[in-house]
């Protein structure tokens, strides 16, 4: 704790002297990720070389404010900076509000908002999702899959379980809050509404499997839990009908019906219609690549190839589910399968490569050990998650090393005619164990895949690296 503060005192030292000294402060905030200095004087701060006092990700000159870039650790800084110029406190702000002009919007431009939007839901998340993935990874290395130390059935295997579990569980509650934030809906009823997609009642319906309907609309069973997607459309949705019942309804009675005829007209467009689109998009896209394993031949390995590459991408949008269905059906049919296993495989092998290749790629000390935990995380623990959101969503380019090495790692497999012979129900390294059952080649062809698509993925996200941009943005 001392060597910190004796680190934030010096970065404080050296911020303040490159912005003219505390002399030249009018005042300092910050928000969640940035010192926010009004200068009496903004000529006399020296851009580059602010950028290059370890800890800063960047300067931004915006809304009359000269805003330093720290990220998790701007309290600590802001503190150390205070007491150091001996400056007024002030509260903090509450979010990243800064200015921008308007851009044309174009179908680059939208899907970059887009992004945008999704990745600063996600990163607050990154801390919850360490946690779990660590109560998770305890209970697969602990449990009787691994060490066997401890039995399925002791209390400390299920609680760990169960607390790594809420952590993925929640997501449409917590991410229906960050979303709202990020967006400028209602919070509160962003969370309302997520909680209503995971109710347990809304899963038992799901799971007994018959038809329900929503003032009279079919619903399709889908279960919610665990996705991102559909929360975010019906957020989004959410937020313009809300926005109408506040402006059409008088003031008196607003508080009242303006929140309950929003749920009442959001529930069969979230249930009904956004909710289950995701689904409907997957599934003529699965059935699309499933189609190259009835053709056979080479087009049956190039469809193995683009199910590895396409894997984590169905995961995070939820649409991977008849890729499972079909995985089922072969195990259950004929007690093996040499198509969709491979790739998810290949996929699941290659998020840790990615992180792994970020982690050498970072700069920032503080982001590359949590890339590091990553790697530990989806390669022993088989929590892919943190991976996916903290690296993959965040920074966007390591999205072409993970299809490379899912890619790659899936073509060789289907190659060398690799079977799985057990469906192994996790995502680390003992996937590969489900290549155990056949020829002495066919388990090693498949450890090769793996390390191929590890290998792979690794390289590759570390040729194309990140965007500083991106980083300083997150």
């Amino acid at each position: 704790m001392k060597v910190a503060t004796k680190d934030y005192s010096k970065m404080a030292d050296s911020i303040l002297s490159q912005i003219g000294g505390s002399a030249n402060v009018s005042t300092v905030t910050h928000c969640m990720t940035r010192l926010r200095f009004t200068l009496k004087d903004m000529s006399v701060a020296d851009d580059n070389k602010v950028k290059q006092i370890p800890g800063v990700l960047g300067v931004v000159r915006a809304g009359g404010q000269y805003q330093i870039v720290i990220g998790q650790t701007v309290p600590e800084v802001y503190d150390a900076v205070v007491k150091a110029g001996n400056l007024t406190t002030t509260a903090p702000i509450d979010e990243n509000l800064d200015a921008k002009p308007k851009e044309k919007l174009t179908v680059k431009s939208a899907l970059n908002l887009a992004l945008n939007k999704v990745a600063g839901s996600l990163t607050p998340l990154i801390p919850m999702l360490m946690a779990a993935s660590i109560f998770k990874m305890l209970a697969a290395v602990c449990g009787p899959s691994m060490l066997n130390w401890i039995s399925a059935n002791s209390d400390i295997y299920k609680l760990f379980t169960f607390v790594g579990d809420a952590g993925f569980y929640f997501f449409p509650v917590i991410i229906g809050y960050t979303f709202a934030k990020q967006i400028g809906a209602n919070k509160i009823m962003a969370m309302f509404l997520g909680a209503i997609m995971i109710d347990p009642n809304l899963i038992n319906i799901v799971t007994a499997g018959k038809a329900f309907h929503v003032y009279g609309l079919p619903m399709t069973l889908t279960n919610y839990s665990s996705t991102i997607v559909p929360i975010m459309l019906s957020v989004w949705c959410m937020k313009y009908v809300q926005k109408f019942f506040d402006k059409y309804i008088p003031a008196s009675l607003r508080t009242i019906f303006a929140p309950t005829l929003t749920i009442a007209v959001m529930l069969p467009i979230a249930l009904c219609v956004l909710g289950p689109l995701g689904g409907f998009i997957g599934s003529g896209i699965c059935n699309g690549i499933l189609a190259f394993g009835k053709v056979g031949g080479v087009w049956a390995i190039l469809g193995v190839a683009i199910i590895g590459a396409l894997w984590e991408i169905l995961v995070l949008t939820g649409m991977h589910l008849v890729m499972i269905s079909a995985m089922t059906l072969l195990f259950s049919q004929g007690g093996h399968d040499n198509f969709v296993t491979l790739g998810a495989v290949a996929a699941s092998m290659a998020v840790s490569g990615m992180c792994l290749g970020v982690a050498l790629r970072l700069k920032n000390k503080e982001e590359r050990s949590l890339a590091f935990g990553y790697v530990i995380a989806g390669l022993i623990g088989g929590v892919t998650e943190p991976g996916l959101y903290g690296i993959a969503i965040r920074y966007r380019k390591p999205f072409i090393g993970l299809m490379a090495g899912g890619f790659v790692g899936g073509l060789y497999a289907a190659i060398t005619h690799v079977t799985a012979y057990v469906m192994v129900p996790v995502a680390n390294f003992l996937a590969l164990s489900g290549y155990v059952g056949g020829s002495t080649a066919n388990i090693v062809n498949g450890i090769i895949s793996g390390v191929i698509a590890f290998v792979v993925a690794a390289i590759v996200s570390y040729i194309v690296g990140v965007n500083d941009s991106k980083q300083t943005a997150a």
